[in-house]
This record gives structure tokens, C-alpha cells and sequence, in this order.
């Protein structure tokens, strides 16, 4: 991590840009950390010790501008600052380096490969992952953890970040009705965590075989109440004729 002079007057984020009104490249790297974030915001609902920016500035220099990756995730920071949110994050107020940084890379390459993983390196983040989906004969992913000071390829799918507790990985899958290769967070086991699309479905489906069970259960008392009735018609026939031929029934 860069150090910094506590005592000189560094710029805040509300007198830093958050915004160079520069699109992203394509939809991909709007919706594949927002896929993960999302997945973190019903995860980790109750904790309040972590953060997932999308698309937004780091400034990690005083003097340099922010660098701004698809998707990073800080943890010991606070979730919310304030009503406003974040502008950006700087890392002379947050205190906390980024864990995790996301690069999706597009047909124009922005130095995933090469001056923004030196970048990332000298901030000190941990865990640099990279995702291109446009490669054929090496891996999509690529996850790279920061060892002595040199980022190392990690090998697997998916990849076990004991630091988090989770694992990052790509399959295909469906989110927002788009199927395709995504990328997911698992737990130690190698389970996916759903997504909340998933969530959802698997909560209604629980609803409706519950439902269901609930039907047939009320189906088996009304048939067992039905052939209780059945029983008592039978008994009290059968007193009938029984005293028909004169023989007193509670005799017997």
C-alpha cells in the first residue's frame, strides 16, 4: 500500500471527479460485477463491514488520476457512508485497500494485462482477478493473488479465496434471462451461491411443493373423514337390521 503523510492536505472525494462521462465498453462489464454484488447484498445483508464498487474511481495517488476497475470488493471499510453513497474511493480516507480487484476485458484492451495489473500490484491488493471471455485456447478467468510482492496465477475453477471466505469462479448460467458464461461466488465446499434470481425461483418453488403437500394433506383427512362417515352410515344400517329381525344390537 502507498503511504501517505496524514498531516498534508490531500483532496477528499467530494473535491475529487467521479465521473470522466466516459461509457463503458459493453454490457458485460456493467453486468458481470454487478452480478457478484448483487449476489453479496443478500449474502452478506447483515454485515456492515464491506463494500463492492461497480465502475467507480480509485484514487490511490494524490497526483495521479483514479484508476477505475469493473469491479473491486474492500473489507473492514464501512458499507454505507452516507444517504449520498460513495462518489468514489480513496484510499487516503477509506484507509482499507481494495481485496479484490475485476477487470473484464473487451475488444479494446485497457492494460488489464499490463500497466493496471503493475497498479494494482503496487496498491497492494491481494487478489487480482481478470475475466475474458473473448479467449478461445487459454482460460476466461485468470486469478492472480498478490505473493512477496508479485502477483502468482492461481490454478482451479473456482479459485478459493480463504482471505473472503469464498471462492470465485465461472459457469454458464442465466442471469436476467441471459444465458451464458457468468461469474459466481462459491462457498468452501465448491457450491454456487445463487444468484437472487435463483433465490427467488427457489423460494417460490419451496412455496408451491409446500402448497402442494398442504393440499394433499388436507385431501387425506377429507378422504378420512369421508370414510369415518361411511363407517358410521354401515354401523347404523346394520343396527337397523338388526332390529328388523328382532335382536337388540348393544346385546351383542
Amino acid at each position: 500500500m502507498l503511504e501517505y503523510n496524514p498531516l498534508d492536505c490531500l483532496p477528499s472525494a467530494e473535491d475529487l471527479p467521479d465521473s470522466d462521462d466516459t461509457p463503458v465498453d459493453n454490457e458485460l462489464q456493467d453486468l458481470i460485477p454487478s452480478l457478484l454484488k448483487a449476489v453479496l447484498a443478500l449474502l452478506w445483508e447483515n454485515r456492515w463491514d464491506w463494500f463492492f464498487g461497480v465502475d467507480m474511481g480509485i484514487y490511490y495517488h494524490p497526483e495521479k488520476p483514479a484508476i477505475v476497475p469493473d469491479g473491486f470488493l474492500s473489507l473492514g471499510v464501512q458499507r454505507f457512508i452516507d444517504e449520498d453513497l460513495r462518489l468514489s474511493y480513496v484510499l487516503w480516507e477509506e484507509q482499507v485497500v481494495p481485496m479484490l480487484v475485476l477487470e473484464v476485458v473487451s475488444n479494446k484492451r485497457r492494460g488489464e494485462y499490463s500497466s493496471k495489473k503493475t497498479i494494482y500490484r503496487d496498491m497492494g491488493v491481494l487478489y487480482y482477478v481478470v475475466y475474458n471471455p473473448l479467449r478461445r485456447r487459454k482460460a476466461p478467468l485468470e486469478v492472480y493473488k498478490l505473493v512477496d510482492g508479485e502477483y502468482q496465477l492461481q490454478f482451479g475453477n473456482p479459485v478459493w479465496l480463504s482471505e473472503i471466505g469464498l471462492g470465485i469462479g465461472a459457469e454458464r448460467g442465466s442471469y436476467q434471462g441471459i444465458n451464458r458464461e457468468w461469474l459466481y461466488w462459491y462457498d468452501e465446499q465448491e457450491q454456487r451461491i445463487l444468484t437472487p434470481e435463483e433465490q427467488i425461483a427457489h423460494e417460490r418453488q419451496r412455496t408451491t411443493e409446500a402448497e402442494q403437500l398442504a393440499q394433499r394433506e388436507r385431501q387425506r383427512v377429507t378422504e378420512a373423514e369421508q370414510l369415518a362417515q361411511r363407517e358410521r352410515q354401515r354401523a347404523k344400517l346394520l343396527e337397523e337390521r338388526l332390529r328388523s329381525l328382532g335382536v337388540d344390537p348393544d346385546s351383542l
